[in-house]
């Protein structure tokens, strides 16, 4: 009895001594970032998660809803959260005994003419027995371990995340490069319609005596240079149709011709403050679960570095006839406590601590990094959201300075003021314009 209490005592306090965890805890690194952006930002709004619906659009609200449920790298990335959902569940179960059921029975002769004669020479045996066996988790070895994948799980679900956030901006900005090729498409035609009716009219007054030759040359040149532009443009268009097929997982896709121009402009989102890039960011958060990640394999390569110490038992039963292996009598049991202990492995197991806390110093790196980019790329974005509303006043200012130019030159080439050249300068200005200002 009092060898049990001794045992019970060693027990309780292995137990008590698995509230211990060796290695480091994580906390999150200091991030030097500014408190404001470089432009002016409301810091008090939310982000739209489905942003693009701000465009009022919906082929593109389609496309994007069968990227997200069709792309083949949102699908692998979805396949990528289940396994690691699966290593989390098993790290998780490390955390507990393991128990077994071993059941066997078989029936065997041995020989009656030997020199050791027997009466029964034919003999059953029958066992049945639960076993048991637990690793106590005193250096908080199996815990660290469910850290590492409960943090891999989490990573796993931001790069599905940052998948999405890229693959519906790419859908949208091939899509908008497609509706921008519709408006030029319609731009080449007008003009190619236009510069037909300059040389059927530069034709006409050559036969007149008012146009010499190179006018009609000229002409003739001008349509044919607006001609290779719509075939280029249309090339562009069909090209930019397969890009959206692959993106959307939709390899017969076809989109009817549309025009940029009929978009509303969307509202400029709010950039929230430097700070909230840590929570907002997909791709940052799931640098930082890599780091957790990396911070949890130190404490699971310290813990071996510690003796580990396991328990195992069996109970069941064993007898020659089946109906009394459940008995009393042929009950069995087995109990025990193991311990593994490094001695001398030259280095080894310290070794690949330092390997861990070498990665982890990489991965943290990485995080800080990531954080770094992300404050550029929302700084740049505002930037040239700021700038792009003057832009596009400008072009548009562009775009009607070079309308009523091309007008004005076919009114003094018509009346014999000016030579054609002067008429195809200010159609290619004229096309120059809208091309900047679709852009």
């Amino acid at each position: 009895m009092v060898e049990f209490k001794h045992t019970l005592l060693a027990l309780t306090v292995a137990m008590g001594l698995g509230a211990c965890a060796v290695g480091p805890d994580y906390q999150r690194p200091a991030s030097p970032l500014p408190q404001q952006f470089g432009e002016n930002t409301d810091s008090k709004a939310a982000v739209d998660a489905q942003w693009w619906k701000q465009f009022k659009d919906a082929q593109l609200d389609q496309l994007i809803d069968a990227a997200l449920a069709h792309n083949t790298d949102i699908q692998k990335a979805l396949a990528r959260i289940e396994e690691s959902d699966a290593v989390l569940r098993e790290a998780t179960a490390t955390l507990f005994p393991q128990i077994d059921l071993d059941a066997s029975g078989n029936r065997s002769r041995v020989t009656t003419t030997g020199s050791n004669p027997v009466s029964t020479p034919v003999r059953n045996n029958f066992r049945g027995a639960f076993s048991a066996s637990w690793e106590l988790d005193i250096w908080g070895k199996a815990r660290r371990g469910k850290e590492y994948a409960d943090a891999q799980a989490q990573s796993s679900r931001y790069a599905k995340d940052a998948l999405a956030l890229s693959l519906a901006g790419n859908v949208t900005q091939t899509y908008l490069t497609l509706r921008s090729l519709d408006a030029l498409i319609v731009i080449a035609r007008d003009s190619l319609n236009s510069r037909r009716e300059s040389l059927d009219l530069t034709s006409r007054r050559n036969k007149g005596g008012i146009a010499s030759q190179l006018d009609v040359q000229q002409a003739t040149l001008s349509v044919a240079n607006v001609q290779r532009q719509l075939l280029t443009l249309q090339q562009q268009r069909a090209l930019t149709e397969q890009q959206l097929a692959l993106l959307t997982g939709q390899l017969g896709l076809q989109i009817a011709s549309g025009d940029i121009r009929s978009l509303p402009l969307p509202t400029t989102p709010p950039a929230g403050l430097p700070s909230q890039l840590l929570e907002a960011r997909p791709d940052v958060r799931q640098a930082e679960s890599d780091l957790i990640a990396a911070n949890a394999r130190i404490g699971v390569a310290k813990a071996n570095l510690f003796p580990a110490i396991s328990l195992t038992g069996s109970f069941g039963g064993e007898s020659r006839e089946l109906n009394d292996l459940m008995t009393s009598g042929s009950r069995i049991w087995a109990g025990g406590v193991g311990l593994h202990l490094p001695v001398f492995d030259f280095g080894r197991l310290s070794a690949r601590t330092d390997q861990t806390v070498a990665q982890q110093k990489q991965l943290l790196a990485n995080y800080q990094r990531s954080v770094q980019n992300a404050f550029v790329d929302v700084n740049n974005a505002l930037i040239k959201v700021r700038h792009s509303a003057d832009m596009e006043a400008a072009a548009q200012s562009a775009v009607n300075a070079a309308d009523s130019t091309l007008k004005l030159a076919n009114i003094r080439y018509n009346a014999g003021y000016s030579q054609f050249l002067e008429v195809l300068i200010a159609q290619g200005t004229y096309n120059d314009a809208w091309l900047n200002l679709i852009q």
